[in-house]
Formats: structure tokens, sequence, C-alpha cells
């Protein structure tokens, strides 16, 4: 059965699904559903079009489907999408989308994220990510599945962040970091594959090897880097990561890409 502590404000059109517990002085709006078997421990704020899915744990202060920090937002009735299985500690917030961004802002599954981490409007954030604390997102930013980003970092608008990415803490992301990649730095550079990712998602030795020469060649060939990209295209045959980053390339639109910091942007 649901639980809802007598402090707890829960409008009457919320939905709260089974076995879930709204703990004291949480507040939940009239566009919020919750899954089932939640845990919303106390002074928690949900509000908007807020979608929570099941299994979920909130810490106190977390502030869910707040408006977006976007002036052109009128009110307009854009949403907030959150999987299953997430867990959120003290102060996190997420924003809902924007009309001009399309409308809403979507957190996939078994997300972690540690106390003050910010995910804006507009952004779309994959599975299994870690945002360690206060990491932040800028809107419309896309974050792959398996997704570390360091404490104290920040992210800028429109940015892409491809899958099993790791971003060192006290990095000011401005570029795209392309899937499996290892960044870090006041202004984040690109230092290499995130290997021990890769081990933990079960990459073998000869595909590491292999993905690493094509890193190689990619990033620290002779000549300018559109002319290794051309190079190298033959060789996403070779392993579907190497598929992966090149179409994360190919379909770059926003921001430029994250160079090697000796590379620059050539």
């Amino acid at each position: 059965m649901r639980t809802i502590d007598p402090t707890a404000r829960v409008e009457d059109e919320a939905v709260i699904g089974e076995g879930t517990v709204i703990g004291p002085f949480c507040m939940i709006g009239p566009h919020v559903t919750i899954g089932k078997n939640c845990k919303l421990i106390g002074h928690v704020s949900v509000m908007g079009h807020t979608t929570i899915g099941d299994h979920c744990v909130i810490s106190p202060f977390v502030g869910l489907g707040g408006p977006p920090q976007d002036l052109s937002y009128r009110g307009e009735p854009t949403r907030l999408e959150i999987g299953s299985g997430c867990t959120f500690r003290e102060g996190v917030t997420m924003n809902v989308g924007t009309v001009k961004g399309g409308g809403l802002t979507r957190v996939g599954n078994r997300g972690f994220f540690m106390n003050n981490s910010h995910v804006a409007h507009d952004c779309f954030v994959g599975n299994d990510v870690i945002f360690a604390t206060s990491a932040t997102l800028g809107g419309h930013c896309e974050i792959g599945d398996h997704v570390y980003i360091g404490g104290l970092s920040a992210v800028h608008q429109f940015t892409r962040i491809g899958p099993q990415v790791m971003v060192g803490g006290l990095s000011g992301v401005r570029d795209d970091i392309i899937p499996f990649g290892l960044a870090n730095g006041q202004y984040a550079a690109l230092e290499g594959l995130n290997i021990i990712g890769m081990k933990r998602r079960k990459f073998t030795r000869e595909r590491l090897a292999t993905v690493r020469a094509f890193y190689k060649k990619l990033f620290h060939g002779p000549g300018i880097f559109a002319e290794r990209l051309a190079a190298v295209q033959g060789l996403a045959s070779e392993d579907p990561a190497i598929a992966d980053i090149l179409t994360f390339i190919a379909n770059g639109k926003h921001r430029p890409l994250c160079l090697p910091a000796a590379t620059g942007q050539d």
C-alpha cells in the first residue's frame, strides 16, 4: 500500500504507485505520476508535468520538475520523464523542458545523482549514469549510457557526451566528447579512452587493442584532423565501438569536437 506522511501535501490529481512512501513535508503537484515502490524520504518537491518510474529513492531537498531556467519559458505544460531505479541524493534538481527545445527533459534508468547535481531543460540523459557532487548540465545536452561526470564539473548547453565516457572532476566541458572517451581539465580536453569503463563493459584485450589503434590514428596521426578522419572511415567495420565513434562525429551539430590538448582544433 502507499504510505503518505500526514505532513506531506499531495494534490488529489497526482498518481502515486503502490508501495511508494511519501515522507514528511513532501510536496507533490497535480500533474505528477510516481511509480511503484519509490521512497521520497522527506522535504522532496515534485512539480510540473513529471513522471517518475518505479523503485526510485529521492533524498531530502530534491526538486524535480521545476520550471526551466530559461527566460523564454512562459509556463507551458512541458515535461520531465525519469526512468526506474534512480537514486537522487540531497539537493538534486531537474527541470522540465521548453517549447523551443522540444518540450521534454528525459532521464533514463538506474541513474545515480549525487548531492546538488543538476539536469537542465531539454536534456536527454541515458541509462546507468553517475553524476558526482554538483555535476551540472546546461540546457539541451545529450548524455549517453554509462557516463560518469566528476564532481563540480559543468557541461555547456547543447553539448553531446557519448556512451561510456568519463569526465574528470572540476572540468568545464565545452565540446562534444566521443563515445568511450576520457576527458579532463579546467577546459576539458580528450586524454584518451575510458579503458577502465571499457573493461567493465567486458571489452576483450583484442577489442581494446583495435580501438586504441584507431584512436591513435585519428587523434595522433600525421596531417590535420580532417584528413585523419577521412582516412579512418574504412575502419568502422573493425569494431562496433569504432563505428559508434565515427557515427557520433558525423552527427555533430552545435558544438566542436573535444580533442587532445596538444592537437588543437585543426
